[in-house]
């Protein structure tokens, strides 16, 4: 530990402040603006949903998706021939969710769907739910205007308010209590509409809570009949009026069930083998059933009626057996389906596949691993696909391969020649959820984060933080052995919060987690308990510098150094509470933020606040309202220049600093809404801005992560820069040659 005594006179040393980030209008730098990780970049107002849960199909092979969440609000979204036709609004605020089924007629498009209250904030009976209560049911759409509801309850639909219109096309199929954050909850109760399926006549509903499937008028929508099944989930009807179900849908053990339209059951329903996890079925033009499994196989199953025994036999599959884990794991490609959500066909056989990388059923992970929607002509070519990859989620150059990046469970490559949004390649999913179900990105909802990849004794490793900052995963890489996935390796839990479905996880939340045996999975013997060795900053800073020391700023507890001690016999880097320090509270901040190290300068830049410029708890993500670089920091630190960074929380929009990196002769920062500054490292001066270009719709969602920003320096001076974009399933890729 270093005593408090070496900041005493660090104001003192320090030069000249640099120039108010507010005195002048900044420079608009000369930056090409592109992305990675969506199919549509937003320049034309399009892009690909960040989530896709269920798919309905036309004859013409127009296809209709839903989700809970998209966080712009395409959940119910239209696509043809690998372009976005539309979405559908209404699904997104003021209460209204969107949800896990979709289906249609030759008139509408029956939508699952969920409705709230934001905490009793809304109120109007008929409209939104009484306080502390939810809706799931069906909103009733438009199939050729997906924007426009088609009403059925007269008392509503007089009414002009746009609310009261959706609401007079809302059949409630269940009402349940509402979860803590006012939102519908997707817990194991599944209060929510599990499957639908229509004819022009009637409209099928499977009300998994209830454990029955609800049949109704599709134009009066009163219904007409029930029947009991168990836990219900998609149903698909075939060409003779019978309907197919999953049934005992939410064990990953699902099965299949046939009726008659009385609902009487039919003895033909094949069973599946085992570890199947059924999840989508549907029907194509030849009557064979089309089954989505999500289990290990990862493939579409297709069963064929035996005519001699009146049964159903698996007679082939779409997609390569094992999916994007097969081969080279984490590969993607055609047919290498990932977390398969949906099935459909049309009507010229072609076949269409959606996935997200987890499931339907996603517990805390939330739509973090990416979507995918592809077609499929009858003999197996890919015919289109479309990727929305990415979703609260940054990106990090890879240090050892050019033109290679992270992003917190992806790898994509680059081809700076290609033209704009065209530049990269997705070519590895790090998330290996068969062979390593222990990795936290399965079991704490806590969203990809910001990577950091470091390579350090020849080794790559990444480093994850959180959207919350609550704490810091480790992972390696073997790729002789596991190809494109990333390997659990490490995890510091700065906080109790999130750390609950950690198999053996000590108790509080100050703890390191290093996988002493190499197996991926958090052993009872693999932790390491702080016991008072270090304050705990429970703070939201990290950063890893180029020789893996791992910093972690604390609000009023100052910096803790964690060293990298090498790598144990498995190949994990090694960090302990016995091989740390604590760096107290650097003058002049009362609040520290973010602690940015250069190790071959033995460089710190610290952000946070001070008593003139003090910390506002309206703002909680923010780095501060200054920065200091800190010269000779491990030795006598001496402060070079101090920075006002960019802060106005009364302007629209927001004009705060959420992130900052470091990279060649400059520091870069960025506003929640996505400006770059450009600042020099030596002196502090702000060289000028980057903002969002024409090719992105001259917008760029919020930076939700915090330090949600990196940069990389190519070898012909130019820079590119890498912003993390909430809004529309992508991260923002800035190309700036000073």
């Amino acid at each position: 530990m270093l005593p408090a005594s070496r900041f005493l006179v660090v104001g003192a040393l320090g030069l000249a402040a640099a120039a108010s980030a507010s005195a002048a209008l900044p420079t608009v730098l000369q930056a090409r603006t592109s992305w990675i990780g969506n199919t549509f970049g937003f320049g034309d107002g399009v892009w690909t949903q960040i989530n896709i849960t269920a798919i309905a199909v036309t004859p013409d092979g127009r296809v209709y998706t839903n989700a809970p969440w998209d966080e712009s609000g395409a959940e119910v979204s239209v696509y043809k021939d690998g372009k976005v036709l539309g979405t559908a609004g209404g699904t997104h605020g003021w209460g209204n969710y969107g949800g896990n089924a979709i289906a249609l007629n030759r008139r509408y498009a029956f939508v699952a769907v969920g409705v709230g209250n934001e905490r009793g904030k809304l109120s109007k009976p008929g409209v939104w739910p009484p306080k502390g209560t939810q809706w799931f049911g069906v909103s009733r759409r438009d199939i050729g205007d997906m924007k426009r509801s088609v009403a059925f309850q007269a008392n509503l639909a007089a009414d002009k308010d746009g609310h009261a219109q959706l609401a007079a096309a809302f059949l409630m199929i269940n009402e349940a209590p509402e979860d803590k954050r006012g939102a519908p909850k997707t817990d194991e109760l599944r209060q929510d509409v599990g499957g639908l399926a229509a004819t022009d006549a009637l409209l099928y509903v499977a009300n998994t809570a209830m454990n029955r499937i609800e049949v109704y008028d599709a134009e009066s929508m009163q219904q007409k009949g029930k029947w009991n099944a168990t836990q219900p989930g998609r149903l698909a009807l075939a060409k003779d009026g019978t309907l197919w179900a999953l049934v005992d849908s939410q064990g990953g053990k699902a099965r299949l069930a046939h009726y008659t339209p009385a609902g009487v059951t039919i003895d033909d329903a094949p069973a599946f083998a085992a570890g199947t996890d059924a999840v989508d079925l549907t029907i194509d033009g030849q009557g064979r059933l089309l089954v989505a499994d999500n289990g290990p196989r990862q493939q579409v199953l297709i069963f064929t009626r035996d005519g001699g025994a009146n049964k159903y036999r698996e007679s082939s599959a779409l997609g390569e057996r094992g999916g994007i884990f097969s081969g080279i794991a984490g590969r993607p490609g055609p047919q290498r389906f990932n977390g398969l959500t949906g099935v459909g066909v049309d009507a010229a056989g072609n076949v269409y596949v959606s996935t997200n990388g987890i499931g339907v059923r996603q517990g805390s992970i939330g739509a973090g691993l990416g979507t995918t929607l592809e077609s499929y002509a009858p003999d197996g070519r890919q015919l289109w696909l479309v990727q929305g990859l990415l979703f609260v989620d940054g990106a990090w150059m890879d240090p050892a391969r050019p033109n290679s990046v992270y992003t917190g469970n992806k790898r994509f490559e680059l081809d700076l020649s290609k033209p704009v949004g065209q530049e990269w390649k997705y070519v590895g999913f790090l998330s290996g959820r068969f062979k390593y179900p222990e990795d936290p990105s399965f079991s704490i909802g806590d969203w990809p984060g910001q990577p950091i990849a470091r390579k350090i004794d020849g080794r790559t490793f990444l480093y994850l933080t959180d959207m919350y900052s609550d704490h810091l995963k480790i992972y390696r890489f073997d790729s002789k052995r596991d190809g494109e996935l990333a390997i659990p390796s490490g995890y510091f839990a700065g906080r109790e919060r999130g750390t609950e479905s950690i198999p053996n996880h000590p108790p509080h939340g100050d703890w390191i987690w290093r996988d002493d045996n190499g197996n991926g999975r958090f052993d009872a013997n693999e932790f390491d308990v702080n016991n008072g060795l270090l304050p705990n900053p429970g703070g939201w800073g990290w950063w890893v510098d180029a020789k893996g020391d791992i910093w972690h700023t604390s609000d009023v507890r100052g910096i803790n150094r964690f060293r990298y001690g090498g790598v144990d016999r498995v190949g994990n880097p090694k960090y302990a509470y016995d091989n740390a320090q604590n760096y107290p509270m650097p003058a002049p901040f009362n609040v520290v933020k973010r602690a940015v190290y250069e190790a071959d300068t033995d460089t710190m830049y610290v952000t946070g606040y001070t008593a003139d410029e003090p910390f506002d708890r309206g703002f909680w993500k923010e780095v501060g309202r200054r920065l200091v670089r800190y010269d000779h920091w491990s030795k006598e630190p001496q402060q070079r220049y101090s920075i006002e960074l960019p802060w106005d929380t009364k302007s629209k929009p927001l004009a705060t600093t959420i992130g900052l990196t470091l990279e060649g002769k400059y520091l870069f920062t960025v506003e929640p809404v996505g400006m770059v500054h450009v600042y020099e490292k030596d002196t502090g001066r702000e060289v000028g801005v980057i903002k969002p270009g024409p090719e992105v719709g001259g917008a760029s969602g919020w930076v939700d992560v915090p330090n949600g920003i990196s940069a990389s320096r190519q070898a012909n001076g130019e820079y590119l820069v890498f912003v993390e974009e909430d809004a529309r399933g992508k991260v923002m890729m800035y190309r700036w040659r000073p």
